[in-house]
């Protein structure tokens, strides 16, 4: 009897030895190590614009036709003789190359009436096709137009002026951006009692399809109550518009 109690007793001492071996070796475990994300300080970030103003020296402009008949073919196949006239119009008497002609819209689609006794119903077609045309002699543009709708063009959209090769110009109005940056970010220093340091990081902004932005200041007149008045366009002048992100180190 005394054995047997003997025995259990080994036996639990040892297991009792065996948990705390694992316990012992769980505690003497070293901890991991806490990762925290690096916080930037002692920056400021701004925005600087650069702006110049500028004569345009090309014109693109929308030019098309608007053709109604009973049947579908009927209203493209007139349509299309009237755009043939007026394309040979700009190519001749113009002399604007193929390339500053391109086709910007076209379509045939059925015109509906509606009344309450047949319901909805289809009324002859209408077939549309525009014209964008690239002009550079900015003088003759009223001319054009009104020559235009002489020949059967009786759908001109908006004059967008434009200056054609910017490459000459992206330099400076990038450095205006710069400037208004340095000055804004002066600004800011001084008012935090901190001093600027060097610039960090500079990225520029992508504004509608490339990093120049054009706005423009055109008046496009019709003489409507004189029939011999003539239309007058007025080109204003374009602006070339460029934004810079930059983040200077602060002192």
């Amino acid at each position: 009897m005394k054995g047997w109690i003997k025995s259990v007793l080994t036996v639990f001492v040892a297991g009792s030895l065996m948990v705390g071996g694992v316990a012992l070796s769980g505690g003497l475990k070293q901890p991991e190590k806490a990762y925290a994300e690096e916080v930037q300080k002692n920056i400021v970030s701004v925005v600087g614009k650069g702006e110049l103003s500028m004569k345009p020296d090309i014109v693109y402009l929308s030019i098309g036709v608007d053709t109604s008949a009973t049947t579908a073919q009927e209203a493209q196949k007139s349509n299309g003789a009237k755009i043939q006239k007026l394309t040979a119009l700009l190519k001749n008497t113009w002399g604007i190359s193929d390339k500053d002609i391109q086709t910007s819209e076209f379509f045939v689609q059925p015109n509906y009436t509606y009344n309450d006794k047949e319901g909805q119903k289809v009324k002859g077609y209408n077939a549309h096709h525009v014209l964008q045309v690239a002009y550079r002699d900015l003088t003759k543009v009223g001319s054009l137009l009104d020559a235009a709708s002489e020949a059967g063009a009786n759908n001109i959209g908006n004059a967008r002026f434009a200056v054609e090769d910017t490459s000459a110009f992206e330099a400076q109005v990038i450095e205006k951006a710069m400037a208004n940056a340095d000055v804004k970010a002066a600004a800011i220093a001084k008012a935090a009692k901190r001093t600027l340091g060097q610039v960090l990081t500079v990225s520029q902004n992508d504004v509608g399809a490339g990093p120049i932005l054009y706005e423009q200041n055109a008046k496009m007149m019709y003489g409507a109550a004189d029939s011999a008045a003539s239309t007058a366009v007025q080109p204003g002048e374009v602006k070339i518009i460029t934004q810079l992100n930059v983040i200077y180190q602060l002192n």
